[in-house]
C-alpha cells in the first residue's frame, strides 16, 4: 500500500516543492492533478509529466496515477489522447476520471437508461485504455453521482476487463452513503485500483420540523471512519495499489491546513504500518 497525497491542494508547487513535501511529510508520492493552473496542466502534459516523473523517480517518490479535471469523462475529450498518451510514455498506470451526476427530481432519464449510457462511454474508454496500456478508473462520490457508493458503482463496472477499467473508493463517500467499507470492498474487489482516504463526521441538522444529515469532513481520527477497519480490510485482501489522501477539510488560515495535512499524512503511516506489522 503506498500512501500518496492528491496534489489538489497544492496547485501553487512546482516540482521542487511538490518533492521537498513528500519528503518532509514522509508519504511515497502524488496523486497528480492534471488540471488548469496546475505544474502539469492538458496543455502542456506532453512535455511536462515525463520531466515531473523522472524527477520523482530520481527522489525515489512516484507517481501511480492522475486524476483529470472535472470534465473529463469522455474518451473524445480535448484532453484525453495528449494525457493518455504522456501517461505510456511516462509510465503511469491509472487516470481517474470526472463525475456523472444524477438527480432524480431534475433528471431527464431514468436511472438505468443513465447507466447504460455512461457504460457505452466505458466501453469507448475501455479500447482506449487498452491502446495506451493503461487504466481507466472511476471513484465513490457521493451527493448526486452516479457510482456514488460500491454497490452503485457495479453497475457501470461490471463486465468491464478490470486490466482497463477500476474502481476508485472512498471511504468518507461510503460511509456518507451508509455502506460498510469491507462489504463495498468486496463488491468491487476485481476492479479496485486505488483507495482515497479522507474522514468525515456525519451529524443531525434541524430541518423544517425534523432531521437531516449534515456532514462535515474532518482531520483523519476526528471523524466517524474505522480506520483500523479500514486498513485491516486492505490487509486481508492484501491490497497493494495506491492509498490516495485527500486533505479536502476546510482550516482557518493557509498554516493550519498544512499542519493538520502533515499530521493526517504521519496518522496513516502509523494505521498503515501497525496494521501491516500485525497481519
Amino acid at each position: 500500500m503506498q500512501l500518496i497525497v492528491f496534489s489538489k491542494s497544492f496547485k501553487d508547487d512546482a516540482i521542487p516543492e511538490l518533492i521537498q513535501r513528500a519528503h518532509d511529510w514522509g508519504f511515497e508520492g502524488y496523486d497528480l492533478a492534471v488540471r488548469p493552473g496546475f505544474v502539469v496542466d492538458p496543455d502542456n502534459v506532453a512535455k511536462k509529466l515525463p520531466q515531473l516523473v523522472k524527477a520523482f523517480e530520481a527522489e525515489g517518490l512516484k507517481l501511480p496515477m492522475i486524476t483529470g479535471n472535472f470534465d473529463l469523462l469522455s474518451p473524445s475529450h480535448e484532453t484525453a489522447e495528449p494525457i493518455l498518451g504522456a501517461m505510456a510514455e511516462s509510465g503511469v498506470g491509472l487516470l481517474k476520471l470526472g463525475y456523472w451526476k444524477y438527480n432524480p427530481a431534475k433528471a431527464e432519464r431514468d436511472y438505468w437508461s443513465e447507466v447504460d449510457r455512461h457504460r457505452r462511454t466505458l466501453g469507448r474508454w475501455e479500447r482506449v485504455a487498452r491502446k495506451h496500456g493503461v487504466k481507466i478508473c472511476y471513484h465513490t462520490h457521493s451527493n448526486y453521482c452516479i457510482g456514488l457508493n460500491c454497490a452503485a458503482l457495479m453497475h457501470l463496472l461490471r463486465g468491464f476487463d478490470p486490466e482497463c477499467i477500476g474502481a476508485y473508493v472512498d471511504t468518507g463517500h461510503m460511509l456518507v452513503e451508509g455502506e460498510a467499507f469491507d462489504l463495498g470492498v468486496a463488491m468491487v474487489r476485481d476492479y479496485l485500483s486505488v483507495v482515497a482516504v479522507k474522514d468525515v463526521l456525519p451529524s443531525r441538522e434541524q430541518s423544517n420540523d425534523h432531521g437531516k444529515v449534515k456532514k462535515a469532513w474532518t482531520e483523519a481520527g476526528q471523524g466517524a471512519v474505522d480506520w483500523t477497519f479500514v486498513f485491516e480490510t486492505l490487509a486481508g485482501i492484501r491490497f497493494d495499489g495506491p492509498i490516495s489522501i485527500h486533505v479536502e477539510y476546510k482550516k482557518p488560515s493557509r498554516k493550519e491546513f498544512l499542519d493538520a495535512a502533515q499530521r493526517e499524512v504521519a496518522f496513516f503511516r502509523a494505521k498503515r504500518d501497525a496494521v501491516l506489522a500485525a497481519t
